[in-house]
C-alpha cells in the first residue's frame, strides 16, 4: 500500500468503502441514524445516502493514510494542514502557558495525521488514551504504530493510573490529547447535541478542573485527499463557581457544543458508526434532552477515550 501512487491508493479505499456501503450492514445504517440527527429528520433519503457514503469514504481514507503518513517527510506532514494563523496562535499561547494542555477531539477527520502534524509543531510528543483493541497482536501493532509517530499512548482501560499519569504530564506544562466525544465507559457525562441526550468522556473536564491545564476543542476535517483542516477553538475555562461535578458538567457540555458545531458543519467527515445518542442505546431509559438554542453550538475524567 505504501508503494502504490497516492491517486491510486485513495480511489482503491474510495471503492472499499462503496462495496461496504452498499452492501448496508449494521454500521452503515448506523452511521445513517446518527447523520440523521445533524441533517435534521426530515432529510429525504437520497440526500441522507448520499452523504453516508460520503462518511464511509471519510472513514475508510483514514485506513490509507495510516499506510502512508509513515512515509510521508517532515515538509509534507507540514503543508499537508490547512490551519488558521488565529488558532495556531491560540495554541502557541496555551503550550508557552505553562499550565499544560488538553486537546478534546471527536471522531472526525484523521487523528494520526492531525497528531504527526503537531509532534512537529511542538517538537516533541504527546500523551493520549487509546481504546484496547481485540485481538491483543492487533492492539500492540496499533499501539506501536501510534508510539512510531512520536506519541505517549496510554490503554484506556488503565484504571485510575491512567487519570493519574494524564494529570502529571499537564501539571508539567505538557500537551495531551483525548478523543472524548463518546464515552466508553458509560460513566461519562450526560451532555445535549442536536437536541438529544447523550454522553461524552468526562476526561478532559476533569483533568482541566483537577490540575488548572488549558482546555482547548479542536475540530478536524478533510479539505480534499491528503490535506487535513484543523481548527482549535477557544478555551473553555474551569467556572469560578460550584461543586467539582458541577463544574465538569458545565465544561462537558460546552465541549458537546463545539463537537456540534464541527460535526454540523462537516457530517461527511464525522466517523460514528457506534450506538451514540441514548434514545438508540436503550429508548426505555434514554430521557429526552431540550433542544438546543440555535447559538448554543458556537460557543464554544475520570474516563477519557
Amino acid at each position: 500500500m505504501k508503494l502504490l501512487p497516492e491517486r491510486t491508493a485513495y480511489r482503491l479505499f474510495d471503492f472499499i468503502a462503496d462495496r461496504l456501503w452498499s452492501r448496508r450492514g449494521a454500521q452503515v445504517r448506523q452511521l445513517e441514524k446518527n447523520l440523521l440527527r445533524v441533517l435534521g429528520k426530515d432529510t429525504p433519503e437520497a440526500q441522507l445516502r448520499a452523504m453516508s457514503r460520503r462518511a464511509m469514504r471519510s472513514a475508510l481514507r483514514q485506513y490509507c493514510e495510516q499506510f502512508r503518513i509513515p512515509t510521508w517527510s517532515r515538509e509534507r506532514i507540514m503543508d499537508s494542514v490547512d490551519f488558521p494563523p488565529e488558532d495556531i496562535g491560540r495554541l502557541k499561547e496555551a503550550l508557552a502557558s505553562g499550565r499544560g494542555v488538553i486537546m478534546a477531539l471527536g471522531h472526525t477527520g484523521n487523528y494520526d495525521h492531525a497528531g504527526v502534524w503537531l509532534v512537529n509543531f511542538m517538537g516533541e510528543g504527546f500523551t493520549t488514551v487509546a481504546e484496547h483493541l481485540k485481538p491483543e497482536s492487533v492492539a500492540e501493532k496499533f499501539l506501536d504504530y501510534r508510539r512510531g509517530l512520536g506519541m505517549e499512548v496510554l490503554p484506556h482501560d488503565g484504571g485510575p493510573s491512567v487519570f493519574g499519569t494524564l494529570a502529571r504530564r499537564l501539571r508539567a506544562g505538557k500537551g495531551v490529547a483525548l478523543v472524548a466525544d463518546r464515552d466508553l465507559s458509560a460513566s461519562g457525562a450526560q451532555v445535549t447535541m442536536f437536541g438529544e441526550a447523550t454522553r461524552i468522556a468526562a476526561g478532559p473536564a476533569a483533568l482541566a478542573v483537577q490540575t488548572g491545564a488549558v482546555l482547548l476543542p479542536v475540530q478536524l476535517w478533510y479539505p480534499s485527499y491528503g490535506r487535513m483542516s484543523i481548527r482549535v477553538r477557544p478555551e473553555i475555562p474551569v467556572p469560578a463557581e460550584g461543586k467539582r461535578p458541577e463544574k465538569v458538567a458545565v465544561m462537558c457540555q460546552q465541549l458537546a457544543d463545539n463537537y456540534a458545531a464541527g460535526i454540523a458543519a462537516h457530517p461527511a467527515d464525522w466517523h460514528m458508526m457506534q450506538k451514540f445518542f441514548l434514545a438508540d442505546l436503550d429508548p426505555a431509559k434514554a430521557p429526552r434532552a431540550k433542544p438546543e438554542p440555535a447559538e448554543s453550538t458556537s460557543s464554544s475524567a475520570e474516563e477519557a477515550s
